[in-house]
């Protein structure tokens, strides 16, 4: 029993030792203009370095050599490792790990960046967006509930809502690239590997196994069938 005390209280004490390294770096911080809304409850590793003019909230955890630029700001709830984040980004909610946000970007809530993904500026990843190994080009849009991996993503493009890049075969994984401009529809699968070409439209609810040529517009889905007051005949049995 004495020894499993010994061992609580050495682990109280170191982090006991860490929290006040924690608040340290934090008053730190205040002094060279960033802006820790709760020095006591931010944790942000000694390595990390943040620029001028950045604002991190309550509850964010930044470790392991994070990389953190000018006028960013990190919302509660975020976790952040091995990540560059450029000038400008706005990070909401979200966790980023090994990976780099491009410049006046905004992340989140509840994104998931990782395995070397790589989002350039002025993109937009939003609610419940997962990418891995991810390139996502300037200016693109990925708004939500998407997961996006081992993908190519050009500059502008845009996906609704629900778009699943099925990138892995039980054996392999393989790569989807999108060009500039493309525009995919809601609740699209793109089953890798498969290129979409500049400015294609990927209609929505459709399953994509083909190339799909620049300008072109893809549609792979059952057609609709309407029959005439079955509706209302279900409804009055």
């Amino acid at each position: 029993m004495r020894k499993q005390e010994g061992v609580f209280m050495d682990c109280t004490d170191q982090m006991l030792e860490r929290k006040e390294a924690w608040v340290l770096k934090n008053e730190n911080l205040l002094k060279q203009g960033v802006f820790v809304m709760d020095i006591n409850n931010t944790y942000i590793d000694e390595d990390c370095t943040i620029g001028l003019g950045s604002t991190i909230y309550p509850n964010v955890w930044i470790e392991k050599g994070t990389v953190i630029g000018e006028n960013v700001t990190i919302l509660p709830n975020s976790f952040l490792s091995h990540a560059t984040i450029e000038n400008g980004v706005t990070i909401d909610s979200s966790k980023i790990v090994d990976s780099i946000v491009g410049e006046n970007s905004v992340v989140g809530p509840m994104s998931h960046l990782r395995n070397h993904t790589h989002i350039k500026g002025d993109a937009r990843i939003g609610n419940f967006v997962e990418m891995k190994n991810t390139n996502f080009g300037l200016g693109s849009k990925c708004a939500h509930l998407t997961y996006l991996g081992d993908s190519d993503v050009g500059e502008k493009v845009n996906f609704g809502c629900g778009v699943v890049t099925v990138n892995y075969d039980g054996k392999n994984k393989f790569r989807t690239v999108v060009g500039d401009g493309a525009f995919v529809g809601s609740n699209v699968n793109l089953i890798a590997p498969v290129t979409i070409g500049k400015n294609a439209l990927l209609a929505a609810g459709s399953t994509i196994n083909k190339d799909v040529e620049d300008g072109a517009m893809a549609i792979a889905r059952p057609f609709q069938e309407n029959k005439p007051e079955k509706g209302n005949e279900y409804k009055n049995k």
